[in-house]
């Protein structure tokens, strides 16, 4: 087992607190149940019929229509007013450098 020492604002602490009491079990049991969850719920895919899929399909298109067309320049100069910040000083270069390509204008 890890251990990890978490900071939290003091109302998420006491609502989790109450919650790990209304089920019965330690806080540290609970936080530990509700990353869990959390995990496993963003890694679920769902299959979609061919219905869903085709109205996913017609719904983009339709967004797309709607939208209009966009020429380079004014592509260029809304990234533009983006803002700045710094990277994370965690985050890999080589991850940086992939996330950087993609979020560059080509």
């Amino acid at each position: 087992m890890s251990r990890l020492t978490l900071r939290l604002p003091e109302t998420l602490h006491h609502k989790l607190a109450s919650l790990a009491k209304s089920e019965g079990v330690s806080l540290n049991q609970y936080i530990v149940y509700a990353l869990s969850c959390q995990i496993h719920n963003s890694y679920i895919v769902d299959a979609l019929s061919e219905n869903e899929i085709e109205e996913q399909k017609q719904a983009f298109s339709q967004l797309i229509k709607d939208l209009g067309s966009v020429d380079n320049e004014e592509i260029k100069a809304i990234l533009n007013q983006r803002e700045k910040v710094d990277s994370d000083e965690e985050l890999p270069l080589e991850i940086k450098n992939k996330l950087i390509s993609k979020l560059s204008p080509s």
